[in-house]
């Protein structure tokens, strides 16, 4: 069973929960992508408390790294619902996630969570041609909250939206950014000093203001 604390107080976002059901009306695997942090796996456990049957693999933790050593072997029995969060981390199982949709030895249904990336994408959408369907999960957004006020001070990452304070809130957006330049960033292939990088984010963020000022 999962185990959420802080985000037992996470807003809950039917749009999305409707979009997944919709998807796997017409395909076997739908993959939920999007930036980290954004609610991907809170999101796939509130779809997930309407299954009877759930299987739940993190591919950043060693013990389900370990579980799916022989990918075949471990999922071809379960049946279900079965999520595999961090999905970019072992892009070898889209092909056994092929072989098990057309095999169907069990009813199942995949939902995999990953980075919105475009290797990602690509992958994924050439070795499951017609079999995967693909959802973009955003921050929270103003249909969902209907307060303007806050999501404009906070943004709407749920942990930054949804901190107990503005000082928590900002402290949590200046160590995701610092991750963002300094990691993220560099993780898609491109070569920019960090410190470059935010003075151009930060020049963008003050013309990205101003010309919504002058609209």
């Amino acid at each position: 069973a999962w185990q959420f604390s802080w985000y037992n107080k996470c807003m809950e976002r039917p749009v999305f929960e409707e979009r997944i059901t919709k998807a796997f009306d017409n395909h076997p695997v739908v993959a939920l992508l999007g930036p980290r942090q954004c609610g991907k796996t809170t999101l796939a456990k509130m779809y997930a408390e309407s299954s009877r049957q759930v299987t739940h693999f993190d591919l950043e933790n060693p013990r389900d790294l370990v579980k799916l050593s022989s990918p075949l072997l471990a999922l071809e029995e379960l049946p279900g619902l079965i999520i595999i969060d961090e999905i970019q981390r072992t892009p070898n199982l889209f092909n056994i996630l092929r072989v098990l949709v057309d095999g169907k030895k069990v009813e199942q249904k995949f939902l995999i969570l990953g980075s919105a990336s475009r290797d990602l994408i690509h992958q994924s959408s050439e070795t499951l041609a017609g079999r995967i369907a693909h959802l973009e999960l955003t921050p929270f957004n103003f249909q969902e909250t209907n307060n303007l006020q806050q999501l404009w001070l906070r943004g709407g990452f749920p942990k930054s939206y949804l901190a107990e304070t503005d000082e928590e809130s900002f402290d949590w957006r200046t160590a995701y950014i610092r991750t963002f330049l300094e990691q993220d960033i560099p993780n898609l292939g491109f070569r920019i000093p960090p410190v470059a990088l935010r003075r151009f984010w930060i020049m963008f963020s003050k013309a990205s203001i101003i010309f919504s000022l002058l609209k």
